[in-house]
């Protein structure tokens, strides 16, 4: 049986690994060169406390403001695009407090499946220098101090462990640099790995294993036979399929309307900055609740700052005034934290897949039952992505999910 995994990120690397454990043979196809795309860039975090989804009450009165301000940490470009129109509407509609209800324990149950996906995959030795340190998300307004003990109770009535800390019990935490704050929501079951090792080790492992890794064979469309997909077609090649993944991050919208499937879905650009052997230094992962930004210490000699959600084309060049917002916030929190401002080649960007409710498009076409798609995790992709592997693997096997997959039914919006 020859499944064909459409996009070589995590999610297609992670399905790849274990359709081929289960006795697929498994080609990827992968429209870049395998080393720059979203799950290299990101923050590495391996987060069950990331149960709130992106469209929450406010996020669009919030954006609006922020339209103004290019160093905001969100933005959504204006321009008529009906994609991003029909995304907009349904956004707007899951933005309620019903609906972010709703998606907690989902959120939830596949993080900690995800988190156990990972921690296996340590002991079969795919390296990722995995810390299990907890995140801290550092608050300095009485607003989001508030907000981070609503959450913490929320969190609790989930079975996970949070506490929020006083700015002494964080200085405590972080005694080796100066922080400007109130204090901090702490996780202490989330933890945190290197994206670019464990890419590595991933693609050298699956090619152990035999799975073929192509790159530069970008997916353009499918031949199709009654309820199934027989072959992913490229620019000059068509790779014939017993089951088609498509994993292709933000560009999955178009695969998957070639495959008569609507789902709404935009790329949410972020950006990052790593340092290396840095005299910026902090203990444990952060966020910081009111700059939103992300910054991890990462395998053993490295810091990585990143953040934003643009909502723009994906041929747009990058926006510095964005980069530029990120290290702004970081000094309001670290003020002795030096973060030159990089050059383009230095810096990392990248696009989010982005669903319309914040939770993940992971189960099969309902036009084309031999197609899954693993897709939409917008910033908890890498999170998500090792269990996202496992459970496509788990339905092209006809086995029944280890997570109820009925929150994340791609035609749910249909």
């Amino acid at each position: 049986m020859q499944a064909i995994v459409i996009g070589g990120g995590v999610m297609g690397l992670s399905s790849a690994y274990f359709l081929r454990t289960s006795g697929w043979a498994v080609t990827v196809l992968e429209k870049g060169d395998y080393t720059d795309n979203c799950s290299y860039g990101n923050a590495g975090y391996v987060c069950p406390s990331h149960f709130i989804p992106l469209a929450t009450p406010g996020i669009i009165q919030q954006g609006l403001k922020w339209m103004a301000n290019p160093s905001s940490p969100f933005y959504v470009e204006p321009r008529f695009n009906w994609p991003l129109i029909k995304w907009a509407l349904t956004f707007s509609k899951s933005a309620t407090a019903e609906k972010v209800a709703a998606a907690a324990v989902p959120l939830r149950d596949i993080a900690l499946f995800s988190q156990q996906t990972y921690l296996d995959w340590k002991q079969e030795g795919i390296e990722m220098s995995y810390e299990a340190k907890g995140l801290l998300e550092y608050f300095q307004t009485a607003e989001k101090e508030a907000h981070a003990h609503h959450t913490a109770e929320q969190a609790h009535a989930l079975g996970l462990r949070a506490e929020v800390l006083t700015a002494a019990q964080v200085r405590a935490m972080e005694p080796q640099t100066t922080l400007e704050l109130k204090g901090a929501l702490y996780f202490n079951d989330d933890a945190h790995i290197y994206p670019p090792k464990l890419m590595r080790s991933l693609r050298e492992k699956l090619t152990a294993m035999g799975v073929q890794l192509l790159a530069n064979e970008e997916a353009t469309g499918f031949e199709k036979k009654g309820d199934k997909i027989t072959a992913v077609k490229t620019a000059t090649k068509q790779f014939a399929a017993d089951a088609v993944v498509l994993a292709a991050g933000s560009w999955s919208r178009e695969l998957a309307k070639a495959a008569s499937l609507d789902i709404p879905l935009v790329g949410g650009r972020g950006y990052s900055i790593t340092m290396e052997n840095s005299s910026n230094k902090l203990n444990h992962p952060a966020v910081l609740m009111e700059g939103r930004v992300a910054i991890t210490p990462m395998d053993g000699n490295k810091i990585r700052f990143g953040g934003t959600m643009e909502i723009t084309a994906t041929d747009q060049p990058p926006r510095l005034k964005r980069v530029e917002g990120i290290i702004s916030a970081v000094k309001r929190y670290l003020p002795e934290f030096v973060i030159p401002m990089p050059t383009v080649d230095k810096l990392w960007y990248g696009f989010r897949p982005c669903s319309a409710d914040g939770l993940p498009y992971i189960g099969r076409n309902p036009k084309y039952g031999n197609m899954v798609l693993a897709t939409g995790h917008a910033m908890v992709g890498l999170s998500l992505g090792a269990g996202t592997g496992k459970l496509v693997a788990e339905l092209l096997n006809g086995e029944k999910p280890s997570v109820d997959l009925n929150p994340y039914n791609p035609a749910r919006f249909d």
